[in-house]
């Protein structure tokens, strides 16, 4: 399948761009720098850094500049315009989520991607709009990330957290081939689904050979499939959508193994979908926490129709219910795979196999690795929370986050560090629910967010404002304004 894309209407973006900047100024927005300035050893003291220049790490600059905290920066390790997943490991053709989602857009009609589509394609364009295209939302990004002037530093990777008995983090980074270091008294972890770990791959298949087996977000050269037995493990979107792309790229034949005997068909939790879940999820016991989430995930999410009929349209593609995979061997250049269903042959293996939290893959964690608190560090689900009685991994080790998203230490464990780090990314979702790494609630959580942030900045600063507030001595009275007649 070809997207066709409409004609750009001329001068529609900038009509819009005039709107959204009368818009801020009608608000006062962004608002006026508040915070002090620090200085360390002559060293500027950055107020936020923000890792991560996809859509939460945008939408988190931009509610700090709504809020007053100017003196932030946001790093991404990858080239300008390659920031998340839309033009790198995502391989759908179009979005899941309804095109009328407001998004990252802070609150400001101007900013969602129905002005910005509408201004750049027109009305009638956006009406025979069915789902949103992969790249068109990317391309949607890049000029949110203009028109807000994000700070954005590109090709910079975070190596190494410290934490300074002056309070701050002092930060390894490698810029553009160096190394450089940065102070800053918060650090927001921005990085997305694998944010605090990475593509999870079953230990059966963690032994095979690069050139025949790969993670759905690895970089694949699909182009090389052509003409081969490819084998995609997993029914959920990523796997859809790897499949359908091997199969585009000319796969002799491509077999899908599924370990459910039937494809997931509900998305439990749009169903509930509200300002209610957004604003209350976070205030639940955490009994209810752990049990609506261990439901959802029980459920599994449905891949999408136009992704699975992208799949199923294609003579040579195979699904095979009821399939685990028993067993995987070398035999030569070649893969057999072994299945309660019989034995074959694979030149190539995909593990759709979703994602982790396993600190031990994030080396930039490493100095705080060992005190972050997760969930099954005190919690223990009863059997009323936990029917199956078998406690599901992915909940157990989400990080058990503070109310700005901040992590936390374990019992008995002093690491100052943690309440200055702010994990804003996937993982979050058990302590938060789902506003940090999904579009419909994206802007929810970045307020959270930022106002913790702006609260803590502000009580750490409370001597100087109290000074500040001692000092203050602009009059508004002159004395000349009246005249004491006395009795």
């Amino acid at each position: 399948m070809t997207l066709s894309f409409p004609s750009e209407l001329p001068g529609g973006l900038e009509k819009l761009e005039a709107r959204l900047k009368q818009d801020l100024a009608w608000l006062e927005l962004p608002a006026k720098s508040w915070v002090p300035e620090q200085c360390i050893d002559n060293r500027k003291v950055r107020d936020v850094v923000i890792i991560g220049g996809g859509m939460a790490g945008l939408t988190a600059s931009g509610m700090l500049s709504r809020y007053g905290v100017q003196n932030h920066v946001v790093y991404d390790r990858a080239p300008v315009g390659q920031e998340g997943p839309w033009v790198t490991y995502a391989r759908m053709e179009t979005l899941r989520s309804p095109k009328t989602l407001t998004g990252p857009c802070l609150g400001l009609p101007a900013l969602t991607f129905r002005a910005w589509y509408e201004a750049r394609f027109g009305v009638d364009a956006w009406e025979d709009l069915g789902f949103i295209p992969r790249v068109t939302w990317m391309d949607y990004l890049r000029w949110f990330r203009k028109v807000l002037a994000i700070p954005v530093e590109n090709e910079t990777e975070l190596l190494d957290i410290r934490y300074r008995e002056e309070g701050v983090l002092d930060l390894l980074l490698r810029q553009q081939g160096r190394e450089e270091s940065v102070l800053t008294r918060h650090l927001v972890l921005a990085t997305g689904r694998d944010g605090l770990g990475g593509g999870y791959m079953p230990d059966i298949f963690k032994s095979l050979p690069a050139a025949l087996c790969a993670h759905s977000e690895d970089a694949i050269d699909f182009t090389a499939l052509k003409g081969r037995r490819v084998t995609v493990i997993g029914a959920g979107a990523s796997a859809m959508d790897n499949a359908a792309e091997a199969l585009e790229a000319g796969a002799a034949r491509v077999d899908m193994l599924v370990r459910r005997k039937d494809i997931p068909r509900i998305n439990k939790f749009t169903g509930i979908g509200s300002q209610g879940v957004v604003h209350g999820f976070q205030a639940l016991p955490d009994a209810w926490k752990w049990r609506f989430l261990d439901y959802t995930l029980a459920a599994q999410t449905p891949p999408p129709r136009p992704s699975t009929l992208r799949v199923s349209k294609h003579p040579n593609a195979f699904f095979h219910l009821g399939c685990p995979v028993d067993a995987v061997a070398v035999e030569g250049e070649h893969l057999r795979v072994t299945t309660p269903r019989g034995a074959f042959e694979t030149d190539f293996l995909i593990a759709a196999t979703g994602f982790s939290v396993d600190i031990g893959q994030r080396p930039e964690l490493k100095c705080i690795a060992s005190s972050i608190r997760f969930w099954k560090d005190r919690f223990t689900p009863d059997a009323q929370d936990n029917p199956s009685g078998a406690l599901n991994p992915e909940l157990e080790f989400s990080p058990d986050l503070g109310p700005a998203f901040e992590f936390q230490p374990k019992a008995g464990v002093d690491c100052p560090a943690l309440a200055k780090i702010h994990c804003f990314c996937f993982p979050a979702t058990l302590s938060h629910g789902k506003v940090s790494g999904d579009i419909p609630a994206i802007s929810d959580g970045a307020d959270r967010l930022a106002k913790g942030i702006v609260s803590s900045l502000f009580v750490e600063d409370r001597e100087i404002h109290y000074r500040n507030l001692e000092q203050f001595n602009t009059p508004e009275l002159l004395g000349d304004e009246w005249q004491d007649v006395g009795f």
